[in-house]
């Protein structure tokens, strides 16, 4: 059963079905009617590339971990956002088709050939590292493009992430009201807009309250993960020369550095006092609790839908939004008892 057989049994034209599936207006009721019985007797339901060819929209949205070193599944705050965007662009009416970039790594990467071949209305970006050049590729097209963490200047790209700037500043201001002065801070080597930003900001904010800005403890790892916090840590330690507040880029990153500290005999909060970013879940649970910045995931997540909705629908042309970071105090930080545990907004 296709298309053409129940044009042939309706007795109208293989366009005239196509108009009906379609939802078009211009044809008569009478003649709607005897083809959705048709098509009701007969089992019939159209083939979604047939839909496609005749809207030019797919309902499909691609969704691309991007980068060499990319984020994938494994990370939490991504995985979040994920979750809430799919949520919210599945209300919307469509659907999500994952790539994946392992085979044309090596044989030559084509995001836009792909998004091309599957018809996507619409493509969500999540970064990653060393980020193929055919992301950039994708950006520049006409296919509507939201990103996540990674800057896109496309016409019709538009890009989502926290305020850097004021997720440092909020922790170096906390540290300071809390009376530290030497303060540290540990990100990641590899080129990364956010990690760049978030150090500048963490440098701009010491020399605000007029505080030395020390070289050896501004330090890098080659990894977001919890053992490159944990070296780093082990590191300072062996060195002799500690600051007494660390503000680690990432929640994994103090997750290893208080694993070290606790390894040395060093007490988290009172000879070392640790803040990370993101509030992943385990914050919760560590020992000491882990002071954060939060990184709201599920507006991040919803308005990533709704912006690629907009711009897939033309009704977008705004390049950047940032969403406003939260400092979630709990106890690694060395706050006042009082402030334990509650949320501090500027």
């Amino acid at each position: 059963m296709n298309i053409k057989t129940i044009a042939s049994m309706a007795g109208v034209s293989v366009a005239t079905v196509s108009k009906i599936i379609n939802n078009y207006t211009d044809i008569s009721e009478e003649t709607r009617q005897r083809v959705l019985k048709i098509m009701e007797e007969t089992g019939y339901r159209p083939s979604s590339s047939a839909k496609t060819l005749a809207t030019k929209k797919s309902n499909l949205v691609g969704v691309i971990f991007a980068g060499k070193l990319n984020v994938d599944f494994s990370h939490p705050f991504f995985v979040d956002i994920i979750n809430v965007f799919k949520k919210q662009i599945g209300l919307l009416g469509y659907d999500l088709l994952f790539f994946s970039n392992e085979k044309f790594l090596v044989n030559g990467e084509d995001y836009l050939a792909r998004s091309k071949y599957f018809s996507v209305d619409g493509c969500i970006i999540i970064a990653g590292d060393e980020v193929e050049k055919s992301v950039f590729d994708l950006d520049a097209s006409p296919i509507p493009c939201i990103g996540v963490d990674i800057e896109l200047t496309g016409a019709s790209s538009c890009y989502i992430m926290s305020d850097n700037q004021k997720i440092s500043m909020k922790v170096v201001e906390h540290f300071y009201m809390n009376g530290y002065r030497e303060m540290g801070f540990i990100g990641i080597e590899r080129p990364s807009l956010v990690i760049k930003e978030r150090e500048e900001a963490f440098i701009a904010s010491l020399k605000r309250f007029s505080l030395d800005v020390r070289p050896e403890w501004i330090v890098y790892g080659k990894d977001y993960a919890a053992e490159d916090g944990y070296q780093i840590a082990k590191a300072w330690i062996q060195q002799g020369n500690l600051p007494k507040a660390i503000f680690a880029a990432t929640d994994l990153l103090a997750f290893g550095a208080i694993r070290a500290f606790k390894e040395s005999g060093l007490r988290v909060p009172e000879d070392i006092a640790v803040v990370g970013c993101d509030d992943i879940e385990a914050c919760r649970y560590t020992e000491p609790p882990l002071t954060t910045v939060k990184q709201d995931k599920q507006k991040i997540g919803r308005l990533a839908a709704m912006v690629l909705f907009d711009l897939m629908n033309k009704q977008m042309d705004t390049k950047c939004i940032k969403v406003e970071p939260e400092l979630v105090i709990r106890s690694s930080c060395g706050a006042r008892q009082q402030w334990n545990h509650t949320k501090v907004k500027s």
